[in-house]
C-alpha cells in the first residue's frame, strides 16, 4: 500500500466539501517542508497560519490606529483577512475587490448620511433609530451590493463598511479616509505573505479579471 502524497492527501467518501488549505500546501512545496506534515495533520497546520498572519495583519493595523489616533481598524477588517489568508484565491480577495470594495462601501454610507442629512448626527442603537437612520441603512447597503456588480469588485465585507458608516459610527471625512488606508496597508500585507507562501497571488487583479463573473 503506498503512502498517501502529503501535497494531494486523499479525500475522504461521504466527507464534509470544505475549501483546501491551498497555503500550507505551497508553504511545504516551495520550502521542502514535506517532512512536516508527515508529522501534523494538515489542516491545524492551516489553522495555524491563517491564526499567526490575522493576529499579525489585525495587530499591525490596531497599532497604527493607537499611534495615530485615527480608526486603522474597524470590524470589516475582520472578514477581509479571513478572505486574504483562508481564500486568497478567490477573486473577492484579490487587491483589486477588496480595494474597490471598500471604497465603494465607504462611498455610499457616507452619500446616504448626506442624503438624509445625518452626516454630523450621533449613531443611535438598534431600538432607537429614526425613519432617516434607517432609510440610510438599507439605502448604503443596497447601493454598495449594486455597485460592486456593476463594477465587477465584489467584496462582501464592503456591505460591513457601507453599515459602519451609515449607522454614524465612523463619519468624519478624514476617518473615512483613513479606513481605505487602512485597507490598502492591509491588503499590502496579503501580498507580501501570499507572494511569500509561493501562491500566485495577484498584484492588482486576478487573470481573467475582465470575465462576467464578479
Amino acid at each position: 500500500m503506498q503512502n498517501p502524497d502529503p501535497k494531494n492527501p486523499p479525500k475522504p467518501q461521504g466527507s464534509l466539501i470544505l475549501l483546501e488549505p491551498e497555503v500550507t500546501r505551497k508553504l511545504v512545496q516551495k520550502y521542502h517542508l514535506t517532512h512536516f506534515l508527515g508529522r501534523f495533520p494538515e489542516r491545524p497546520v492551516w489553522a495555524a497560519f491563517m491564526f499567526v498572519n490575522g493576529f499579525i495583519s489585525i495587530g499591525l493595523l490596531a497599532l497604527t490606529a493607537k499611534i495615530t489616533r485615527t480608526p486603522f481598524i474597524f470590524p470589516s477588517l475582520g472578514p477581509t483577512a479571513f478572505l486574504f489568508f483562508f481564500s486568497p484565491a478567490s477573486p473577492t480577495a484579490s487587491p483589486r475587490h477588496t480595494i474597490l470594495g471598500h471604497a465603494i462601501g465607504i462611498a455610499c454610507g457616507y452619500g446616504a448620511l448626506l442624503l438624509f442629512g445625518l452626516a454630523g448626527a450621533p449613531a443611535q442603537g438598534p431600538g432607537e433609530m429614526v425613519t432617516p437612520r434607517i432609510l440610510a441603512a438599507t439605502l448604503s447597503l443596497a447601493g454598495t451590493g449594486a455597485l460592486m456588480i456593476l463594477l465587477r469588485a465584489a467584496h462582501p465585507p464592503a456591505g460591513a463598511t457601507a453599515l459602519i458608516i451609515s449607522l454614524g459610527f465612523i463619519t468624519r471625512p478624514t476617518h473615512l479616509l483613513a479606513l481605505e488606508a487602512a485597507v490598502i496597508l492591509m491588503t499590502l500585507q496579503a501580498i507580501a505573505i501570499n507572494r511569500l507562501a509561493g501562491l500566485d497571488y495577484p498584484l492588482w487583479a486576478k487573470r481573467h479579471d475582465e470575465s462576467p463573473s464578479p
